[in-house]
């Protein structure tokens, strides 16, 4: 089964094709960042219209490049939530009215599933049970994973997802958009031990996250030392090992209470240098195996997409009617239920 996959919930563009026995075929990937940096975020109108200018012409980019025809997809998945709403409606609507054009089946993709199952694009690729640790720029959540579809929320951000706090972190310090991989690229330089930053709620039981003190708390730092030398690569890297700790000690806790030895690691924020080297060494540790997605595939991208509608395409489930439907807040355990 050759698969399309569609991805446009927020500033990313992107389009795959999956193939169920010869795997990913081809993906291409247009970024909106310079679109947006003058704004200092994602501005939502700015990122449909664009994603309305490009995903055509993306599609017959990968369409040429991988010397396929329309004709010889068999069906097609696009992101229909979580994001912005704006931005799912053109996704939505372009692959439900090729789907349509086609009549082939089309099925509805969770954003966050995707990520979820973005190590199975590479060669070594878990399999389940497992745990996922979900950190980007609007999630950070641990699940237990038993099977594809079946997922149970074992602890969520109260605030500031991970990547969320990185950007806001990153901004108060006069970072260039997009401020999160500016602050780790800073954190490389800066100097270790000189600020010492607390890991927010690791000194009581759960597996919940909160970042938002953890912010404040590096603002009132900065704005206290900002005069010093080096002090926003100091700051940084106090920053980001705090985060990163917090996030290793919650993963430990995870897997003990769940008696899990694999983890998966998803999201934007799954490329980042100290974590993955973290959590290796805490899986190691434990005995355990760690999974991360390509580079390539921890920001939003269509392959991650085309895989999940794939997966569950095999299993015989598909979009029931030809409603284009929109879900801007779609909890990852509700997966089925909000389907056309």
């Amino acid at each position: 089964m050759l698969v399309l996959g569609i991805e446009s919930s927020c500033d990313d563009s992107g389009v795959a094709l999956y193939h169920s026995e010869r795997g990913l075929i081809g993906h291409a990937l247009y970024s909106q960042t310079e679109l947006h940096a003058q704004y200092g975020g994602v501005v939502p109108e700015l990122a449909s219209r664009d994603h309305v200018r490009k995903l055509l012409p993306l599609l017959k980019q990968l369409l040429t490049d991988t010397s396929t025809t329309l004709a010889e997809v068999d069906a097609i998945a696009y992101t229909a939530g979580p994001g912005l709403a704006g931005a799912l409606l053109v996704g939505s609507s372009l692959g439900k009215s090729l789907a349509f054009a086609l009549n082939k089946p089309s099925i509805a993709v969770h954003h966050m599933e995707g990520h979820l199952l973005a190590p199975m694009l590479s060669e070594h690729k878990p399999e389940f049970p497992f745990i996922a640790l979900l950190v980007s720029g609007g999630h950070t959540q641990l699940i237990q994973v038993t099977k594809l579809g079946q997922y149970e929320l074992l602890g969520d951000t109260l605030d500031d997802a991970v990547g969320e706090a990185f950007d806001k972190t990153a901004k108060m310090m006069g970072l260039p958009y997009p401020g999160g991989p500016a602050l780790s690229k800073l954190a490389e330089t800066g100097t270790p031990g000189r600020f010492k930053f607390p890991h927010p709620m690791t000194d009581r039981p759960g597996l919940d996250f909160s970042f938002s003190g953890l912010k404040t708390f590096a603002l009132n730092t900065y704005l206290k030392y900002q005069h010093e030398a080096n002090i926003t690569e100091d700051i940084a890297l106090a920053f980001q090992t705090a985060v990163v700790e917090t996030l290793i000690k919650k993963c430990r806790r995870a897997l003990q209470q769940t008696g899990m030895q694999r983890l998966v690691v998803a999201g934007g924020v799954g490329a980042n240098l100290a974590l993955r080297v973290g959590l290796k060494d805490l899986l190691a540790q434990l005995n355990g195996e760690v999974f991360f997605p390509e580079s390539i595939f921890c920001t939003d991208n269509g392959a991650m997409i085309a895989y999940a509608g794939c997966q569950h395409l095999l299993l015989g489930e598909n979009d029931q009617n030809n409603a284009i439907k929109v879900y801007p807040r779609w909890e990852l355990q509700q997966l089925n239920a909000a389907r056309p």
